[in-house]
């Protein structure tokens, strides 16, 4: 029996929440930060940490399982190569979530998805 086991629907199907979380996490991944409704950071920050811990151990297994989630060997071969040494030391805590005023439209509370360790980027004048 599964007791407890409810998962959070976000007004869609299993499809379709899977692939919405994994875009997610894709651009999160591109961008360093997203913004978005809180509940759907929420269960964005959990793929995204279960990625970015696979990615820590460069191994054949690793990348495919990590292919699976992003489905683009550009950006799966930057987490590998960029995104992973960054947070080689830490054991988890890879994102974080910075609450955010509400959405004026249906007040839903937004939320600001973000990297804990980001790339540094000057710009020239």
């Amino acid at each position: 029996m599964r007791h407890n086991r409810r998962t959070l629907r976000l007004g869609r199907n299993h499809n379709e929440r899977q692939a919405m979380l994994e875009n997610m996490v894709s651009s999160l991944l591109s961008h360093q930060a997203i913004q978005t409704t809180l509940m759907k950071a929420k269960a964005a920050q959990r793929l995204a940490e279960r990625v970015i811990s696979l990615s820590k151990v460069d191994t054949l297994a690793s990348r495919r399982k990590v292919f699976s989630y992003l489905q683009d060997h550009q950006l799966t071969s930057k987490l590998f190569k960029e995104v992973a040494p960054r947070f080689k030391d830490r054991k988890g805590g890879y994102t974080r979530i910075l609450h955010l005023e509400r959405r004026k439209g249906d007040g839903a509370t937004m939320a600001l998805l973000e990297l804990t360790e980001k790339e540094i980027k000057v710009k020239e004048i």
